[in-house]
């Protein structure tokens, strides 16, 4: 098949550009490394500190904290590996 020859430039900046945006996609979706290695203690100042004073571990009980968790998971916009890091933390810290 014979392509012409002002459509092949076009055709190899397409390639690049759908190859950009997929490599982009992917780097967006996987966590940082930084943020993957901060512990349950440094999520916990960190994350709860934006909107409230943080409250102590002895405040609530180890069942407690999880159901604490699960609501301030969806309210801070965390994932569920840093909310089981900041659980552990707050439960073990007692």
């Amino acid at each position: 098949m014979k392509i012409n020859k002002n459509l092949q430039p076009i055709s190899i900046s397409i390639i690049v550009f759908v190859g950009i945006l997929f490599i982009t996609t992917i780097n967006a979706c996987a966590p940082t490394k930084a943020i993957a290695a901060k512990s349950g203690v440094q999520l916990w100042s960190e994350n709860c500190q934006r909107c409230h004073n943080t409250p102590s571990p002895s405040t609530f009980s180890p069942e407690i904290w999880e159901t604490v968790g699960m609501h301030m998971q969806t309210r801070a916009l965390i994932t569920e590996n840093e909310r089981d890091k900041i659980v552990d933390f707050l439960k073990s810290a007692r």
